[in-house]
């Protein structure tokens, strides 16, 4: 055993250093990805507070954030793939996209967000699924005008969403996450139906009053 001793005290140097600096990506990358979810939950909020120039500055922080994640685990590929990397471009794409839906801007690609394929098409069906609380707030405040143009921004995407047919492994679960959003599109559709019918029978018997006030 003793013709191994300076292997394996070169061996277990080599192992502590690499796996320490590898421990130390992992942890500025755990700490930068729950930074970038943080702020594009703040996102979201300022933008459905019509905070819009706020949503923006958040997202370029994100930007700055997830381009850092990207820098430090160029050599560490095997965390970068890991699900929390996939998570926070994941909310990255759902806040720029709630942002564009709701603020009529045009709709971001993967690309230009610098994120993969599959945390994007997730964070555009949860960025659809946020429409549903926009349709019912602008329906609270009686604001009809917007809330068919989010309806049909809804109806897009999961139109596109039922044709990306791979298994879940390709894309981190978009299958259940496009369930998901027929769900709730179903149910949003239920309810400004409702409310659009309500509208409509409120200005008929509006002008009916009207007319019997000023015959």
């Amino acid at each position: 055993m003793s013709n191994y001793r300076n292997s394996l005290s070169s061996i277990a140097e080599q192992a502590q250093a690499t796996l320490a600096e590898t421990h130390n990506a992992r942890e500025k990358a755990l700490l930068l990805t729950r930074g970038v979810i943080r702020l594009c939950a703040d996102s979201i909020r300022a933008t459905h507070r019509k905070q819009f120039d706020q949503a923006r500055e958040l997202l370029t922080q994100v930007r700055s954030r997830l381009d850092e994640t990207r820098t430090s685990l160029a050599q560490h590929q095997d965390i970068y793939y890991t699900g929390y990397v996939s998570d926070a471009q994941k909310e990255f794409a759902e806040a720029s996209a709630t942002l564009a839906f709701i603020s009529g801007e045009p709709l971001p690609r993967p690309d230009d967000l610098g994120v993969e394929m599959a945390p994007y098409l997730n964070g555009l069906a949860e960025a659809a699924s946020e429409l549903r609380r926009a349709i019912l707030d602008a329906l609270r405040r009686n604001d009809i005008e917007p809330c068919d143009r989010w309806m049909a921004a809804m109806d897009e995407v999961y139109g596109l969403l039922v044709t990306i047919d791979f298994p879940d492994a390709v894309t981190a679960g978009l299958r259940r996450t496009t369930d998901q959003l027929r769900g709730v599109l179903e149910r949003t559709r239920g309810d400004l139906t409702m409310a659009l019918r309500q509208h409509s029978l409120e200005q008929r018997l509006a002008g009916y009053q009207q007319h019997i006030e000023n015959p």
